[in-house]
């Protein structure tokens, strides 16, 4: 049986992509083969406590790095998963080198601001700590290859896809085929409020079309501020949600009509697998490739702010076109499943176990 560790949580409320990302492929790994140890800082998942062969390590306001690390050090796993940047990682990698573990890191890449050159010193770190990198999307393979390349280092960077809780995101059972006479139509967001998920484009949209419903999912630093523009630009039609869980933004996925995210550091958005799995069109960024929307079949990617709005504009003109693409998005999330994910990491823990002999470089 391979043991592994990784630093992330079971939490069931976390919605954390990174958090979501580690529950979903856990929760489906075979208990028979793999042992889990993870954090766990209020309510658990009920698959995850429920699981055979799973210990949750609990998380309090403090001290939690070298209570951690003894609990770490107490049971050498096979296997770290998935390393973040923080002081727990820093405190993994310097007992590994100085203690000559034999504990394999496998560094799972979905950082964004790669494709736009931004550093990311401790990213690197867990880059070339690794006996197995992967990245969540081919694109971000391709810059992380790259960059591990111009060093100097022959590093492999694989591509396992997140996929879509389908508990949670998926069509509405009955699709309707065009508009409820007088029924407003909704334009829906999600993220937090941080400066680079630039809601306030959300907010300038909904100015541009008062008669639209504009509903955005989500809390953070940049809320109040994004409260006071809609204020001043008199937005009547924008509602913010606050923080939701996964089945809420599940409902309001499949009460909207177009998913609109002008987000523009992400790796491979998790948010835009969830939208499409609900059978909305998305308009999103190019500049990070997410491949969980079709350009000009599932939804549009644009290269600019003016064409964002230019794109969001006919798709609240075309009913026909909407709907068109709603098809066309539950049908292409049907090649990214968790399961699939699942089986994918199940083979990169054996490989990563069947390297660990190799010396790391530090």
């Amino acid at each position: 049986m391979i043991t592994v560790f990784t630093p992330s949580f079971a939490d069931e409320n976390d919605t954390n992509a990174q958090n979501l990302t580690v529950k979903e492929v856990v929760a489906r790994l075979s208990p028979d083969k793999f042992r889990v140890r993870m954090f766990c800082e209020g309510v658990p998942d009920p698959r995850i406590s429920g699981r055979p062969n799973t210990e949750l390590l609990q998380w309090t306001r403090r001290a939690n790095t070298p209570r951690m690390l003894v609990k770490f050090l107490s049971r050498v796993p096979d296997v770290y998963f998935f390393p973040r940047e923080g002081p727990f990682d820093s405190a993994v990698f310097a007992c590994k080198k100085h203690l000559r573990l034999r504990t394999a890191i496998v560094t799972y890449i979905v950082s964004g601001g790669l494709q736009q050159g931004i550093s990311r010193k401790t990213m690197l770190r867990n880059v070339y700590n690794a006996d197995v990198v992967v990245a969540n999307s081919k694109y971000l393979s391709q810059i992380v290859g790259g960059t591990v390349k111009a060093d100097g280092r022959a590093t492999e960077v694989a591509t396992i896809y997140d996929g879509a809780d389908e508990r949670y995101y998926h069509s509405a059972k009955e699709k309707q085929p065009g508009r409820v006479s007088g029924k407003k139509l909704v334009v829906l967001s999600a993220g937090s409020f941080r400066s680079y998920k630039r809601m306030n484009i959300v907010i300038e949209q909904a100015a541009r079309w008062p008669t639209v419903a504009f509903r955005i999912a989500g809390q953070g630093e940049e809320e109040q501020s994004c409260r006071g523009l809609a204020h001043r630009l008199g937005c009547r039609n924008v509602s913010f949600l606050g923080h939701v869980s996964q089945q809420a933004l599940g409902d309001e996925m499949r009460g909207a009509d177009i998913f609109f995210f002008p987000s523009e550091v992400e790796g491979h958005p998790q948010v835009l697998a969830q939208a499409a799995a609900c059978g909305l069109p998305c308009v999103a960024r190019d500049i990070y490739r997410p491949e969980f929307v079709l350009d000009g079949v599932t939804g549009f990617l644009a290269g600019s702010d003016e064409e964002l709005s230019t794109k969001l504009d006919l798709l609240i003109k075309d009913g026909d076109l909407r709907n068109s693409m709603a098809s066309a998005a539950t049908t292409h999330m049907r090649a990214f499943s968790w399961e699939r994910a699942a089986h994918d990491w199940e083979q990169v823990f054996e490989q990563a176990v069947q390297r660990r002999q190799a010396p790391v470089p530090y």
